[in-house]
């Protein structure tokens, strides 16, 4: 089986979180994540606006996935059902490079108060896109809310529980499994 190569945007990302684990973010320049990367800087500039964004790469693709999932559940789906598919579909788009570059990349946000202020932000506005898309199947609120909340938490978990794992877990099985415990969890919040 051939081995995966990895385009211009993945390359910057790559060399972004080495020279951030090496240097701190602060110690990193754009034109020296695109050196590393082997690109020029204006190609980084063709990816991301900022070396923060690097950061925040496939959020878009991520927040769609999601909600893709949960747009095409069976109509008769509860809404965590719904939730569920969305995970199953991203969680099928995640290869070993995202799982590479995980403990990389919590590193670096949790080593900078902006960054984690943008990355909350980011999981933010995935829940939203996760509201909406179950608006859009007629769910209510606060319903939609809570349902998209739960998925975005057992989202977290579980790419936390992947990136951590050393065994070859698949993340789709750790996402059921967060998004189950999660569930039963709030049933006990009477």
């Amino acid at each position: 089986m051939p081995r995966w190569e990895p385009d211009a945007r993945a390359r910057l990302v790559a060399a972004a979180l080495e020279l951030f684990s090496e240097r701190g973010y602060d110690g990193a320049t754009v034109s020296e994540i695109a050196d590393r990367a082997g690109l020029s800087r204006a190609t980084f500039f063709r990816y991301f606006p900022d070396k923060a964004d690097v950061l925040a790469a496939g959020q878009e693709t991520l927040s769609r996935l999601l909600t893709d999932g949960i747009t095409e559940a069976p109509a008769d789906a509860t809404p965590l059902a719904a939730v569920r598919a969305g995970l199953e579909r991203a969680a099928g788009a995640m290869t070993p490079f995202h799982r590479e570059l995980g403990p990389g990349l919590i590193a670096v946000i949790a080593g900078n108060p902006e960054l984690q202020a943008r990355n909350a932000a980011k999981q933010a506005g995935m829940t939203a896109a996760m509201v909406a898309a179950l608006r859009q199947r007629g769910v209510a609120e606060p319903l939609a809310s809570i349902a998209a909340g739960l998925g975005g938490l057992a989202f977290t978990q579980a790419y936390a529980a992947w990136i951590a794992d050393g065994d070859d877990h698949d993340l789709g099985a750790l996402m059921r499994t967060a998004l189950e415990q999660l569930h039963r969890a709030a049933a006990e919040l009477d």
